[in-house]
């Protein structure tokens, strides 16, 4: 357990993820998108995306590697979410395009950083900087030196600011006829 002070007033406590999170889970990454993301991408691409391209991956819960972050204050309220993963899956739910299960190799491989969601009522207070640190360290204590992610437009911002470099746009395919803009980035601890 982890416990930050983020904000004067506000408390984070971070915890790995349980099977029981993952109603509450579903729900805070579909406000998340919806509320978060609506200025990078059309109604249709988020509709598209959801549950697909942009949603939670059951097996980083089964890893142990996907956290949830809640106010200290009101334990059991899910404001954050995001994990890393020794997978070769770059992105996307149970339901993503182009999922790999294999595992990586931390000598030659570089950890994913996955699905970093934050309510967009407690938006704007360091809970994705927080959760992103928090998945760095675990990934660099099991030996990981290199760290990748597929960006949404709304993340590459705070990824830049936090030494992420963009290496290329990948149109992800949706089940709609859409396509969403996803960059992908890296970073060297």
């Amino acid at each position: 357990m982890k416990i930050t002070k983020m904000h004067p007033i506000t408390e984070f406590q971070l915890r790995h993820a349980t099977a029981m999170d993952i109603p509450a889970l579903r729900s805070l990454i579909e406000l998340s998108v919806r509320g978060l993301q609506q200025d990078d991408y059309s109604p249709a691409q988020i509709e598209g995306a959801l549950g697909h391209a942009l949603g939670l991956d059951t097996q980083l819960i089964e890893d142990r590697t996907y956290f949830v972050a809640e106010p200290v204050e009101q334990p059991g309220l899910i404001v954050g979410c995001g994990g890393w993963s020794n997978r070769r899956t770059l992105f996307g739910s149970d339901h993503g395009p182009n999922r790999e299960n294999a595992f990586l190799d931390p000598k030659t491989d570089a950890a994913k950083i996955r699905a970093i969601f934050v309510h967009p009522q407690w938006a704007r207070q360091g809970l994705g900087t927080l959760i992103l640190k928090h998945c760095e360290e675990a990934a660099q204590q099991t030996g990981f030196s290199t760290l990748e992610m597929g960006s949404t437009l709304t993340g590459v911002p705070l990824y830049t600011l936090k030494g992420y470099v963009p290496r290329e746009n990948v149109a992800v395919p949706l089940p709609n006829g859409e396509t969403l803009l996803v960059i992908h980035m890296v970073k060297v601890l």
